[in-house]
């Protein structure tokens, strides 16, 4: 029993030891996220979800669950027509192209060695100013 007890703690401790040598080499080939980088927009349906949560939480104020909130969503987003739905489908189309607007710029800043930050913000609070209009 003895001589048992006293292998055990070995073989984890090689266990651990090449659990995270693996871990780090995995680590060390991803590249690191720019900041800087624009976000990608949302889809139609999460544009309507933005919509649907302030709607829910004043009709369920006591609901805590987001798992409710999502199923009763989607649920809702499965019952709308297409014509119910092309009013989110338009705001994520302009968000695409503003989008897009952004990332060009944002990949001519990159491409010129710039960093891109100053671009990507001008750009930003231009469709800040635009959705608080709407």
């Amino acid at each position: 029993m003895g001589k048992s007890r006293a292998a055990a703690p070995k073989r984890t401790e090689t266990k651990l030891k090449t659990k995270s040598a693996g871990a780090s080499k995995r680590t060390s080939k991803k590249a690191g996220k720019d900041p800087n980088k624009p976000k990608r927009p949302a889809s139609a349906f999460f544009v309507f979800m933005e919509d649907f949560r302030e709607k829910y939480k004043k009709e369920h104020p006591n609901n805590k669950s987001v798992a409710a909130v999502g199923k009763a969503g989607g649920d809702k987003w499965k019952s709308l027509s297409d014509a119910e739905k092309a009013p989110y489908v338009a705001k994520a189309e302009k968000r695409k192209t503003e989008y897009n607007k952004t990332m060009q710029a944002y990949n001519k800043s990159i491409a010129e060695g710039g960093n891109g930050a100053e671009e990507e913000e001008s750009d930003k609070s231009k469709s800040e100013d635009e959705d608080d209009d709407e």
